[in-house]
């Protein structure tokens, strides 16, 4: 009778593995987070869409906020690995800059996240006093802009008037190191004067033409994610403009090859204007217009001789590290965390290797990446779990066992980070307490209680007549979980 006992277990066991089989597709998680209140005037309030697991596909636009105007937006990823189970969290967050001070109220509202409906119930919204903000000034970069043939159609009494707009590429920087980020933009400017004169035209097929022509082959490539292409208002010269971000990216070259940009193009809606409007008669007609940007190559440089000068990874850097025990016994596990923080490109970044001494065992870390990209810039962390084993007493400096080389395009030099931690191993040496310290589990626990009783033959065919039945109603139920969504 034990042994039945215990081949039931198995079954639901079986059973509950099954069902967890169907659940990964639910378990994918869509939620919207809202901001805090109450926040000071010269903060933003934000909505974010946090996605798990899943990458963003599509989005309808985020609510308007009576009192408030949408900013900038900016994506952030969560990358954790575990007993090789990967986790991701990839968070998109729109910006809202109150226009003055008082009490809001963010309505009930939703939104389509990859084609499913995601609900929030609002809040309140407090905004309390601020302390105001210079205006932002920039310089006018580089623009050619011409006009297509003119129609000789049009009618006279419709006449071209200039504007001011232009298409230009941005990048943070004029020349490169192997392996360090450069932030390049694509921007449209347009005075506000001149909304009226320009219209953006097919713009979908268009933008993602000019994004393949940005993409390099010898890089690795951080895309800011934005669906909506919102304006922003800037100053140009003292005068005001609308500037529309329609790329952003954080690219890294991989070798000695330029990134180079061509020339690229975008047609726009230009409008001419009516003479002498009239109230009865259109007051512009529709002609087009092509903006051209400038090509831009930005040189690579070679990093400076050394051993580890094509592997090593390149950043500006910091070390946090902690242990989850300072004194622990001989033969019982504690656990090391390494974590590289800082701005550069985390996905380059690979574990340490020990240097273990004959006293220690170091097993295979865990590894858990946390990227945000926002204002241009790709800063985060990569942490390191190390499980390990002590097998001498004595004292362990982490320096001794673990480094981490890399080189600084801010100093243009090679730096290490080295551990200052240390632990100290206590007990005697034993080889033999090695085995007995592992917990072999409770399966084995049950040895001793069972008996050596015979089994009729015919119980196994039972068992799997019945793991059939089990199976069949499991594979029903995902069938209809399937068609149902």
């Amino acid at each position: 009778m034990p042994l039945r006992h215990l081949f039931m277990r198995l079954f639901v066991l079986l059973f509950l593995i099954c069902v967890a089989s169907v659940v990964p597709a639910w378990a994918q998680q869509i939620s919207l987070e809202l901001g805090k209140s109450p926040l000071p005037l010269n903060q933003y309030y934000t909505i974010s869409i946090k996605l798990q697991d899943q990458p963003l596909k599509e989005y309808t636009p985020f609510p308007e906020i009576e009192g408030f105007k949408k900013s900038n937006k900016y994506s952030s990823t969560k990358t954790i690995i575990t007993g090789g189970k990967t986790t991701t969290i990839l968070t998109i967050t729109q910006n809202y800059a109150a226009l003055e001070e008082g009490e809001y109220v963010l309505k009930p509202f939703s939104m389509q996240v990859n084609g499913k409906a995601v609900q929030s119930k609002g809040m309140e919204i407090e905004v309390t006093a601020m302390q105001e903000n210079a205006s932002q000034q920039l310089n006018l970069p580089d623009m050619i802009a011409e006009d297509e043939e003119p129609d000789a159609t049009d009618e006279p009494e419709f006449v071209d008037k200039d504007d001011n707009a232009f298409l230009t590429i941005y990048t943070d920087k004029e020349e490169v190191f192997v392996g360090e980020g450069i932030n390049v933009v694509l921007y449209f400017y347009l005075a506000e004067t001149d909304q009226r004169l320009l219209d953006f035209y097919d713009f979908a097929n268009q933008l993602s033409g000019i994004i393949r022509q940005l993409k390099q082959p010898n890089v690795w490539e951080e895309t800011f994610d934005f669906t909506e292409i919102t304006p922003e208002n800037v100053t140009v010269r003292g005068e005001p403009y609308l500037r529309f971000k329609l790329y952003e990216a954080v690219l890294y070259p991989l070798n000695l090859e330029p990134i180079s940009f061509p020339q690229l193009k975008l047609q726009m809606i230009k409008y001419k204007v009516a003479k002498n409007p009239s109230l009865l008669a259109e007051d512009r007609q529709e002609g087009y217009k092509i903006f051209y940007s400038r090509e831009r190559v930005i040189p690579v440089k070679e990093l400076p001789p050394h051993p580890l000068r094509d592997v090593v990874p390149v950043g500006n850097y910091t070390l946090n590290e902690s242990l989850s025990k300072k004194r622990v016994a001989a033969n019982k596990s504690f656990t090391y965390l390494f974590e590289v923080n800082g701005e550069g490109n985390l996905a380059a970044i690979m574990p340490p290797v020990p240097e273990a001494p004959p006293g220690l065992e170091f097993y295979p870390p865990d590894v858990r990446q946390d990227v945000t990209k926002r204002s241009g810039r790709v800063v985060g962390s990569k942490t390191f779990a190390y499980t390990v084993l002590p097998r001498e007493p004595g004292q362990y400096k982490m320096g001794k066992v673990l480094q981490w080389i890399y080189f600084n395009p801010t100093t243009a030099s090679y730096d290490t980070l080295r551990p200052s931690l240390q632990v100290q191993i206590t007990g005697a040496r034993g080889n033999d307490a090695l085995v007995l310290s592992r917990d072999l589990g409770s399966f084995y626990n049950i040895i001793e209680n069972e008996d050596n009783a015979l089994v009729d033959m015919h119980f196994f065919d039972t068992i799997k007549r019945y793991t059939n039945i089990i199976l069949l109603v499991l594979l029903a139920i995902a069938a209809f979980v399937f068609l149902k969504k």
